[in-house]
C-alpha cells in the first residue's frame, strides 16, 4: 500500500468512522426533509378541506335564497 503524505496506515478505521457519520448525517437530512414536505402537504391538504367546507355552505345559503323567492 502506498500512503500520501501524514497519511498513516492506521488511519482507516477513523476513515470508516467519518464515512460513517457522514452517512447518518445525510440519512437524517433526508428523513427531515421528506418529514417536513409531508406536514406542509397535510397542511395543504387542510386548508383545501377548509375552503371546499366554505364553498360547499356558500352554495347552501345561495340555494335556501333562491328557495325564499
Amino acid at each position: 500500500m502506498v500512503f500520501a503524505p501524514g497519511e498513516k496506515p492506521g488511519n482507516e478505521p477513523e476513515e470508516v468512522k467519518l464515512q460513517n457519520a457522514s452517512k447518518q448525517i445525510v440519512q437524517n437530512a433526508i428523513l427531515q426533509a421528506v418529514q417536513q414536505v409531508s406536514q406542509e402537504s397535510q397542511r395543504r391538504e387542510e386548508r383545501i378541506s377548509d375552503n371546499q367546507g366554505h364553498i360547499q355552505l356558500g352554495v347552501g345559503e345561495l340555494t335556501k335564497k333562491h328557495e325564499k323567492k
